[in-house]
C-alpha cells in the first residue's frame, strides 16, 4: 500500500505494522430542520413533548475502512402540533486494520458512535436554537450498553432456531 493521505490523515498502516484504529474523516452526511407551524407555533403556550429516535448504520467501504453514520431525529410537539423536527446524520470514516472480526464489530458498535456523538449533540443544539427555540442538549448515551443489548438480541435470535431462549430474562430497554 502506498502512503496515501486523505485530507491530511495518513491512510491505515499495512497489517504487518500491527492492529490499528484510525479516524479518517468526520462529516455531516445529512441535516434537516423544519418548523411546519411557524410563525404561529411561537405563540403557543403548551408544554412541549420531545421524542428522540437514534439509529446507527455501518457500511464497509473496503477491507479495512468503514463508514459509520449516527442518525438522530428529534421531534418536538406542542399539543397536537409539531413545533419542530431536527434530523441529523453525522458520519465518520474509520480505518480498522489487523483486528479480529469480533474486535471490529465492538469498535464499530461502541467507539465509533462515541466519537461521533459530540458532533451530533452540538449540531442538534445549534439547529434547535437557530430555529428560535430554547436550547436542547442531548443527554449522554451509553453506546456500550446499547451494543451489549444488540449482542443479546442477536444471540436470542440465533438461539430461537426452534425453541425459546431460556437463560435471558425479559428486560426493560
Amino acid at each position: 500500500m502506498s502512503d496515501e493521505t486523505t485530507n491530511g490523515a495518513v491512510a491505515p498502516a499495512a497489517e504487518a505494522a500491527g492492529p490499528a484504529f484510525s479516524v479518517e474523516k468526520i462529516y455531516v452526511k445529512d441535516v434537516s430542520f423544519e418548523v411546519p407551524g411557524a410563525p404561529a407555533i411561537f405563540s403557543e403556550n403548551v408544554q412541549p413533548e420531545l421524542q428522540l429516535n437514534l439509529n446507527q448504520r455501518v457500511q464497509r467501504l473496503n477491507e479495512n475502512v468503514f463508514e459509520v453514520v449516527l442518525g438522530v431525529t428529534l421531534t418536538c410537539k406542542a399539543g397536537d402540533k409539531t413545533a419542530y423536527v431536527a434530523e441529523v446524520q453525522q458520519a465518520g470514516i474509520f480505518g480498522l486494520v489487523g483486528l479480529e472480526p469480533q474486535a471490529v464489530d465492538v469498535l464499530l458498535g461502541t467507539q465509533c458512535p462515541n466519537i461521533l456523538f459530540p458532533y451530533v449533540r452540538q449540531l442538534v443544539s445549534d439547529l434547535v436554537q437557530a430555529g428560535g427555540f430554547p436550547p436542547f442538549f442531548l443527554q449522554p448515551i451509553n453506546f456500550d450498553a446499547l451494543y451489549a443489548e444488540t449482542v443479546r438480541q442477536r444471540q436470542a435470535q440465533a438461539d430461537n432456531g426452534g425453541e425459546l431462549a431460556n437463560s435471558e430474562p425479559a428486560g426493560n430497554a
